[in-house]
């Protein structure tokens, strides 16, 4: 395995059981990649702001979980926002099969692990 990527993963409160399965699954002895959760579970204020760019910052990507929900998700919204002025690379991918909502300036591929292994790796 190469050098291990922090990922900030950015997603809809209402994803969070998706972001829960990337997480169980990265665990996994043969995954690819170590994903660490840099989510911030506080309230969304200048403090949360403040450890939410610190989080991107140390990251080596934001891994976007796109959905329906992410439309109408502040604090998403805010995430992407932040990686893309931080310079960060920034990948999508759709939360559900049925689901293909296109977010504004983010590129978003089908969630297979190949997809988001090579990602990971390109950074």
């Amino acid at each position: 395995m190469a050098d291990k990527k922090v990922i900030f993963v950015a997603f809809a409160i209402e994803d969070a059981r998706i972001r829960d399965m990337i997480k169980g699954q990265s665990l996994h002895t043969d995954s690819p990649f170590e994903y660490v959760d840099m989510s911030v579970k506080e309230a969304y204020d200048e403090e949360w702001k403040k450890k939410v760019r610190t989080r991107i910052l140390r990251s080596d990507g934001v891994l976007a979980i796109i959905s329906k929900n992410s439309l109408t998700s502040s604090g998403q919204k805010w995430e992407i926002q932040c990686a893309k002025d931080q310079g960060k690379s920034l990948k999508g991918i759709w939360a559900y099969k049925e689901d293909r909502t296109a977010v504004a300036g983010v590129s978003t591929m089908v969630w297979t692990w190949d997809n988001i292994s090579n990602w990971i790796d390109s950074l």
